[in-house]
């Protein structure tokens, strides 16, 4: 503590703020970890996991193998071409919904496509309970009463003799929308097994966090087979952290994840965001909606524009940040996990969470600036999405993934009773489970041709209503 207090006075007579991230070394790999340049002098640290019997498969080996003879393949070794095949099986699922958006602020959603219900997702493996899903009453939109008086409305009494007639009341005008959004695609889920060679998970961490709090998920799949990436964001772990702030916005960080996709994306894409990070999920699957697969969104919170708090504790000069840094571990600590013991605490250090400088700290939290991730940039994914929550979540409350599972259109949430913020951390077993059941989830349309038959399904489509604050 006294030691921390002598460091901000430091920076505060000097104006420089002590560095916390590791020194880039070297850019060569070791152990899994790689040195990626994505811009010049920003360098992320990645780390990298590819199982030795799982082939890099590119998109020319792609189309070579489709010209190859069916012959051949069989007479290969390792089953290789049998994967490949069995990778591009899958369901095919209508995405069709109407996003309409009032002059006062209201929206409105029609789902016009197909439904994927709860009860296709189960966990199968260990000591789970089948996943607990928001279930959202769809009204039928045409048959909404316009008035929320329950109670019918009485004839009119005719008047009296001599007494002059009332007004009649004022016509009201159909309201004109400000925006409406249709969305018509068809999409193929299919299940993403480790021995899949064109699959690839990306794991995203959030603020002050860094790639090894992904520690126990990285192991468990690649164990598995799966390729795995985990980057370091800008400022954490052991990436490079430029002195302005300006490289620490939602945009900026944004791109390096664009480059850092771009680089090591596959055929078929698992993006794992947890908290800030589920952000950058949503950006990189409504930009690449063709290559992400499926989403997994933890603790990412409700459907709504970032914007940064003006009256936040981050605001202070990153002196005095430097000098309550011991606090805001301990806040953290007893914020971000549901037990605050040794194991915790243990974690917490082995996870370098929490551990950035002030300046990365206050520049993090000051560019959470995305007025464009509003609900309907997230309606329109169609992307199939599992939200994990943590019931002791002390910085995300429940009501907003229940919000955020409304919004999207194939969404499951599950929450975890005994986990908190940290919950990759605390319950590394369950999570992977969850994980690993979803990964390998494909929906099952063979009741769709049945679902049809029935007329009160076919003849008016779903809605879903929402209020949201006017814009200015």
């Amino acid at each position: 503590m006294l030691t921390s207090i002598t460091e901000g006075i430091l920076c505060c007579l000097t104006g420089k703020v002590a560095g916390l991230v590791l020194s880039l070394e070297s850019t060569e790999p070791s152990d899994g970890f790689e040195f990626v340049e994505v811009k010049p002098g920003r360098v992320l640290r990645v780390r990298h996991i590819v199982p030795e019997r799982q082939p890099v498969v590119t998109e020319g080996q792609v189309a070579g193998n489709e010209k190859k003879d069916p012959d051949d393949e069989e007479e290969d070794d390792g089953g290789y071409p049998q994967d490949c095949n069995e990778s591009n099986t899958g369901s095919s699922v209508h995405c069709k919904r109407k996003i309409t958006v009032y002059r006062n602020g209201q929206l409105v959603i029609e789902n016009l496509g197909d439904v994927l219900h709860s009860e296709i997702l189960q966990c199968r493996d260990g000591d789970l309970e089948p996943c607990s899903t928001v279930e959202v009453e769809l009204a039928d939109y045409k048959e909404m009463p316009s008035s929320p008086d329950p109670k019918p409305l009485t004839p009119p009494v005719p008047p009296a003799l001599g007494e002059q007639k009332p007004a009649p009341p004022p016509r009201c005008r159909r309201r004109k929308p400000k925006r409406t959004v249709q969305i018509d695609s068809r999409r193929v889920i299919s299940s993403c097994k480790g021995t899949h060679s064109d699959v690839a998970l990306f794991f995203v961490h959030g603020v002050g966090g860094s790639l090894d709090i992904w520690g126990s998920q990285l192991d468990f799949f690649s164990r598995l087979g799966y390729e795995v990436i985990a980057p370091d964001l800008a400022g954490h772990g052991a990436s490079t952290a430029p002195q302005i702030a300006a490289a620490y916005t939602f945009y900026a960080l944004a791109e390096d994840l664009r480059a850092i996709f771009k680089r090591y994306a596959r055929k078929r894409n698992i993006l794992i965001g947890h908290s800030y990070g589920v952000s950058f999920c949503t950006f990189l699957a409504h930009e690449y909606p063709d290559l992400v697969h499926k989403v997994v969104m933890i603790n990412g919170g409700g459907p709504t524009a970032l914007e940064p708090s003006l009256c936040s504790i981050f605001q202070l000069p990153s002196c005095v940040l430097h000098c309550l840094s011991p606090c805001l571990a301990w806040s953290f600590l007893k914020a971000g996990f549901a037990h605050q013991g040794t194991k915790e605490k243990q974690l917490l250090k082995q996870g370098n969470a929490f551990n950035v400088s002030p300046f990365v700290l206050r520049a993090m939290m000051s560019g959470q600036y995305w007025p464009e991730g509003d609900e309907v940039y997230h309606a329109e994914l169609t992307v199939p999405i599992l939200l994990v929550h943590g019931m002791c979540d002390k910085f995300v409350p429940m009501d907003e993934d229940q919000r955020m599972a409304e919004i999207l259109l194939f969404a499951f949430l599950k929450v975890i009773e005994e986990g908190s913020h940290m919950v990759m951390m605390e319950c590394p077993d369950t999570v992977n489970t969850l994980l690993h059941e979803f990964f390998l989830w494909e929906p099952d349309m063979s009741k769709k041709d049945s679902i049809k038959t029935a007329p009160a399904l076919t003849d008016t489509p779903h809605s879903l209503k929402m209020n949201k604050p006017v814009e200015k």
